[in-house]
């Protein structure tokens, strides 16, 4: 076995010493041969001999000089052609700078064989640039040569060991051994063994502005400073390059944010998704990021414009987080929603105002394209076209990275813009109060790790362009998340007066610095390294999530459910009618079905009940069997009732269906229409009725009381009240006929009554009806010539008229004779056109009376004055209807004095000689009237 260890001291020489050892007892001899290497780069060589070749049990010490100290560890193999030797290097360190390194070669058996051995140290140097910074390493090669003539092993032939990072070079085996230590086989029996020496490198400056990472070497002994690839966007948009350019682009279209230009990664690439976000169609916002990797797709969308509420899905379907396949994983990190693909470093964050990419250089250095420009530390070409070309500035090279989108087919991939957009506003204004944050003392702890000059542009632009969406923020919280991401939190959201306040659920709190993975109870409790954090809702302090799929913050660690609620160890509940109980380990919940008491059996009887399951409230889980009434089963129909009643039903205790009456409304009913209490009813104009209260105890119908309407009864004279079809008070009807008389009075007459003017005798007045009219006329007496001289003296009367004079009869009497006169003939209504003469036969005939002795009584003769010779007129009549008719009529030419039969005295009142002549001058004047009339 050879074992070397390498020690430090206060000199500046080292010195290594190999020892090589075997079971049995013998002393050898060996040759060192020590090597220095000096400033100058030249190395001086001593070999000195020390007693006579070495034996088994022989030890050999080799001298050198390293100019910096080993921190590599490594194992190697035996010697090819040897028996198996296993070796191993140890580093010790003191507060000297001198390192001696002893080597010790044992033999697992006896031998006695001599084992001639050399061990040689060599210091090499090496040097590398990166783009980050230039790291120096330095090599200390100890040369250990060892000459084996022959070794006897007893028992296995072999030995076992680790055996890491074997290579070959030059026709030599080469492997690491322990604490970065190289070993490496030059030929047989010679073993160089290479200590590797770093150097802390200087620390670089990046072009975008952040602090570079410390980034393992390849040999994972050494580390070197690197510029990470970070890009960011946000607001209208604003971006800021890998390499920290910053510009701003309007394009409303779906761009490339970043792609490899040399694809080593199968179907890479981010992606952004742009829309116009105000009415004018001036800037733009993002709306999806976009991450494709192998077959996957990711989406983070915008929900609400210009909020952080975003939704996550995979090749289009929605996925829950945290969410991890092939390589790919997404998780919530504070108010943001990150990507990352472990694999190749990768991390992705979008939260619906700005997004973030980082991307290792070590693997994507000079090896991006797209509107996140290059990734190689020089701004020069962060503007370069899909072509390889440069463009005149960066807004005209993002409208070049546009990708095809259907749905925005107004898009076209590849047109150049008519000009270059402005970032710069119109027209001069005040910047927002809020973007004075960024320089003041607020974010002043940042200043110095990430400049603020930038966000500072961008937050006025977007004050200025947008002042009504509060877009400033996003510059805010993008410079916020870049100092974090710089390990220097800011907490300003506080500061700017609710303007850019993040409103959090009830069951967290907002901190502006919180863990950029928040402890679950299901995430191991090592203590978090990171110094980076995030802003966002947390659990309140005391309090922690359960875990990352399960957003229920508890207070102690125990199960939740599907029901959200935290549980303890050991408690029992109910969920899902299961009866569950809380287990630490496991699946932490354990659930059987549940067990419901038993229930006596119920029987529904009666009509119209039915069974039914319902919900217990002592246990939800178990319904309860109980008889439900449904009244549709029952067969009995409610009955129709007559006007004014309505059907009454009720259920008796007990029973399902109920049983049907008609009782009154208590209405009052007329005409088929129902009335209720104290309103009008209409039964005629003539009356008022009103429905009462009262109740007629025979119909059950309430009462309707009436009262007349008060009427006029006064009526004009020859006028009587009669009712009326239609009318309330009837109506004065004339009944009699009124006449106006000379003397300025009224003459009331009824139909068929004569009388004479109370002042004038020889005027008559008369009243008759024709077609239900009354027809009132006024006859005037046309007296004879009379020649009062003719008459004796004293003689001289009036006629039974009173009107006309005549002279009293004398002893000899008026002979029978013809007389005529001339009036209107009137026929069944109709009339002559004129007068026509009539005539008639007046005069006294011999008519006495006698008394007889011999017959003892009395003799009668009598005598009238009749026509004995006439004949047939004809005239014409003028009828109402305006009709002609003709008429005859009876004209008298001659008379005479003709016997007639006396009657007897006892059967019959005599009449005087006066009232026969009165009654004969009625007569002719009432035939008079009746013409005239006519």
């Amino acid at each position: 076995a050879i074992s070397t260890t390498i020690s430090r001291t206060s000199s500046t020489m080292s010195t290594a010493s190999t020892t090589v050892s075997s079971p049995s007892e013998s002393t050898s001899t060996g040759t060192v041969s020590t090597s220095r290497v000096t400033e100058s780069g030249t190395t001086t060589t001593k070999s000195t001999t020390s007693g006579p070749t070495p034996s088994p049990h022989s030890t050999t010490k080799v001298t050198e000089t390293p100019s910096q100290e080993t921190t590599t560890t490594g194992t190697g193999s035996s010697v090819p052609g040897s028996p198996t030797t296993a070796i191993s290097t140890t580093i010790s360190r003191t507060s000297s700078t001198m390192s001696t390194a002893s080597t010790t070669v044992s033999s697992p058996s006896e031998s006695t064989s001599p084992l001639p051995l050399t061990t040689s140290g060599t210091t090499l140097t090496e040097s590398f640039t990166t783009t980050a910074g230039t790291t120096s390493s330095k090599f200390t090669t100890i040369t250990a040569t060892t000459t084996t003539s022959e070794i006897i092993f007893t028992g296995s032939s072999s030995t076992s060991g680790p055996t890491s990072s074997a290579v070959t070079t030059a026709g030599s085996e080469s492997w690491w051994l322990c604490n970065c230590t190289m070993a490496i086989c030059i030929e047989d029996n010679k073993v160089e063994v290479i200590p590797i020496i770093c150097n802390p490198p200087p620390k670089p400056t990046c072009a975008n502005g952040l602090s570079p990472v410390q980034v393992i070497d390849d040999d994972g002994c050494c580390w070197h400073w690197e510029c990470d690839c970070y890009c960011t966007g946000w607001g209208d948009p604003h971006y800021m390059t890998f390499d920290g350019l910053y510009y701003s682009y309007q394009g409303n279209c779906t761009y490339v944010l970043v792609e490899e230009i040399h694809k080593t990664i199968d179907n890479f690439g981010v992606y952004i998704d742009n829309y116009h976000c105000d009415a004018r169609d001036v800037v733009s916002c993002p709306r999806t990021l976009i991450v494709r990797h192998e077959t996957q797709e990711v989406r983070i969308a915008t929900v609400k414009p210009n909020t952080l509420q975003v939704e996550v899905t995979v090749n289009k379907q929605a996925v829950a987080l945290p969410y991890k396949k092939f390589g790919l994983s997404i998780y919530e990190s504070g108010i943001n929603r990150v990507v990352e693909i472990p694999e190749m470093k990768i991390n992705v964050t979008y939260n619906g105002l700005s997004f973030s990419i980082r991307m290792p250089y070590s693997l994507f250095g000079n090896n991006t394209q797209g509107q996140c420009g290059t990734c190689n530390n020089n701004t020069a070409d962060d503007c370069m076209l899909p072509n390889g070309n440069i463009a005149e500035n960066c807004e005209t090279m993002a409208d070049h990275w546009q990708v095809v989108d259907p749905s925005k087919p107004q898009c076209s991939p590849g047109l150049v813009p008519t000009k270059s957009p402005s970032t710069t506003p119109v027209q001069p204004c005040k910047e927002s109060a809020i973007c004075e944050l960024l320089l003041g003392s607020v974010f002043k702890p940042c200043h110095k790790f990430v400049q603020p000059d930038k966000y500072y542009a961008a937050c006025v632009f977007d004050s200025c362009v947008l002042p009504n969406l509060d877009l400033e923020c996003s510059s805010l919280q993008i410079y916020a998340a870049t100092c974090a991401d710089q390990s220097v939190c800011i907490d300003w959201r506080s500061h700017t007066s609710g303007v850019c306040s993040y409103k959090c659920p009830s069951d967290k709190e907002y901190r502006a610095c919180g863990p950029v993975k928040e402890i679950t109870c299901k995430s191991s409790q090592q203590n978090e390294t990171s110094t980076k954090q995030v802003e966002g809702c947390f659990c309140p302090n005391g309090t922690m999530l359960y875990d990352s799929g399960v957003d229920v913050c508890v207070k102690t660690c125990g199960c939740v459910g599907v029901d959200k609620i935290p549980r303890e160890f050991g408690e029992k509940f109910i969920v899902d009618c299961q009866d569950c109980i809380c287990l630490e380990g496991g699946n932490g919940i354990v659930c059987k079905p549940h067990e419901c008491a038993k229930q006596d059996k119920i029987t529904c009887d009666g009509e119209g009940f039915y069974k039914v399951n319902e919900v217990n409230s002592e246990d939800s889980c178990c319904p309860i069997v109980t008889c439900k009434c449904n009244t549709s089963l029952c067969t009995t129909k409610a009955p129709k009732c007559a006007l004014g009643f309505e059907v009454q039903s009720h259920i008796p205790s007990g029973q399902c269906c109920p049983v049907y009456q008609c009782v009154p409304k208590r209405v009052c009913v007329h005409q088929n229409a129902e009335f209720l209490p104290n309103s009008s009813v209409f039964v005629d104009k003539c009356q008022n009725c009103f429905c009462t209260n009262e109740v007629n105890i025979s119909t059950q119908l309430n009462i309707i009381s009436c009262e007349h309407i008060p009427c006029d009864t006064y009526c004009e004279p020859g006028y009587e009240r009669q009712p009326v079809k239609g009318e309330c008070c009837g109506r004065c009807v004339q009944t009699k006929c009124v006449i106006h008389t000379a003397q300025n009075s009224n003459l009331i007459l009824s139909p068929g009554e004569f009388k004479n003017d109370p002042y004038n005798n020889c005027t008559i007045y008369s009243c008759v009806t024709m077609h239900d009219q009354f027809i009132s006329s006024t006859s005037e007496i046309t007296c004879p010539a009379f020649n009062e001289e003719s008459c004796k003296p004293g003689t001289t009367t009036f006629l039974p008229n009173g009107c006309c004079k005549t002279c009293a009869p004398v002893d000899s009497p008026t002979p029978c004779s013809v007389r005529e006169r001339t009036d209107f003939i009137v026929y069944k209504g109709c009339r002559s056109v004129d007068r026509v003469v009539l005539t008639e036969c007046e005069g006294t005939c011999g008519t006495f009376s006698l008394y007889s002795a011999e017959a003892n009584s009395m003799e009668h003769s009598c005598s009238c004055c009749r026509e004995s010779k006439s004949f047939e007129k004809e005239v014409t009549l003028k009828c109402p209807t305006g009709n002609l008719i003709s008429h005859k009529y009876i004209y008298v030419e001659s008379c005479s004095c003709q016997d007639t039969e006396c009657s007897n005295s006892q059967s019959k009142e005599l009449q005087s000689t006066e009232e026969k002549d009165k009654a004969s001058v009625l007569n002719r004047i009432k035939r008079a009237i009746s013409l005239t009339s006519k």
